[in-house]
């Protein structure tokens, strides 16, 4: 895309690919699945002309950077650590150089966890999709959810190394991204073992407006190429984090927050999401949140198909940071 600089940065012991556009104010943002940087395009050339450094990266396993073989290195701390490694060579903390971040999906989760571990480093925060889920000592997160929507729940699915990548790739994996890209129902996703998506493989993938063509095609070129396995491996982290985190236990994300989700994102139909947002446990765990924005008619891909309302957001929350 016009003006977008790519480059490769050494980061935490990997090469990282870096999207990056624009002069000012520095503005992280991070993707989530099964994305790449390449989902922030909309944002990345709106905010640059609005007088942004926007830099967007490959996470770990994606795309461009490199995708370590083993599962057990795609814990929330090697996430945020290639994050905060690509901060200090472009941000340098000597120069007390606070950035806005920005995340989607897993983004928002890599993006709670940045701001619960090093507040220092950023200057807000907004959120898209995935609210700050504290961690409950009750709660194990893949059990919970095999509780709640069964075993052929996505989450629960990707957790045996091997087995979706198999069933993927009998599909084809950039036609199994293209189908998960294109998931825009509020219902929990469930991928039943020979009926993925619950149509032949055979059909073309319905593709919603906001996906071009070419923009599938970017995506599923990406994936074929690289696989799905360093992506899926942030799932079968979910327990792992959950362990890793205990001690962060009744711990208050401590940065400016806003925060937008759509209505018909399948995040906010999850047993008690409405009640947590809407009642005061979401403010009490995030006390500097200035709002949760509910959109009406929106899926879990809200930066792709409202890209010009989720700029103007991001802009009128970051001017008031300047």
């Amino acid at each position: 895309m016009e003006g977008i600089q790519h480059k490769t940065v050494s980061v935490n012991g990997i090469n990282m690919h870096v999207a990056e556009k624009g002069e000012g104010p520095l503005i992280l943002f991070i993707h989530g699945f099964p994305e790449l940087w390449y989902s922030w395009r909309h944002q990345i050339t709106a905010l640059a002309a609005l007088g942004y450094r926007a830099l967007a990266p490959d996470l770990r396993g994606y795309g461009g950077t490199d995708a370590p073989d083993s599962a057990s290195d795609y814990t929330c701390f090697h996430v945020v650590g290639d994050l905060i490694a690509l901060l200090d060579a472009v941000a340098p903390p000597e120069k007390a150089e606070k950035v806005f971040v920005v995340g989607h999906d897993w983004g928002a989760i890599i993006a709670w966890y940045l701001c619960l571990f090093r507040p220092d480093r950023v200057k807000a925060l907004f959120n898209l999709s995935v609210p700050y889920i504290p961690y409950n000592p009750r709660f194990k997160p893949v059990e919970t959810w095999k509780a709640f929507f069964g075993n052929d729940h996505y989450i629960v699915r990707f957790q045996e190394p091997g087995v979706m990548e198999e069933e993927f790739a009998e599909i084809g994996v950039g036609r199994a991204v293209l189908d998960l890209l294109s998931y825009r129902v509020p219902d929990p996703l469930l991928l039943p073992k020979g009926n993925l998506f619950g149509h032949p493989p055979d059909a073309p993938v319905d593709l919603p407006p906001w996906l071009s063509q070419q923009d599938a095609d970017y995506y599923a070129t990406q994936f074929e190429k690289t696989g799905i396995t360093g992506a899926l491996n942030y799932y079968r982290n979910f327990d792992r984090n959950w362990e890793l985190t205990a001690a962060w236990w009744k711990s208050e994300i401590k940065v400016p927050v806003k925060f937008a989700m759509g209505d018909r994102d399948l995040v906010y139909t999850m047993p008690g999401m409405k009640d947590y947002i809407h009642g005061g446990g979401f403010k009490r765990d995030v006390p500097l949140l200035e709002e949760a924005v509910v959109i009406k008619g929106v899926s879990h891909w809200i930066h792709l198909e409202i890209p010009d309302e989720i700029n103007q957001l991001m802009f009128d929350f970051f001017s008031k940071f300047h």
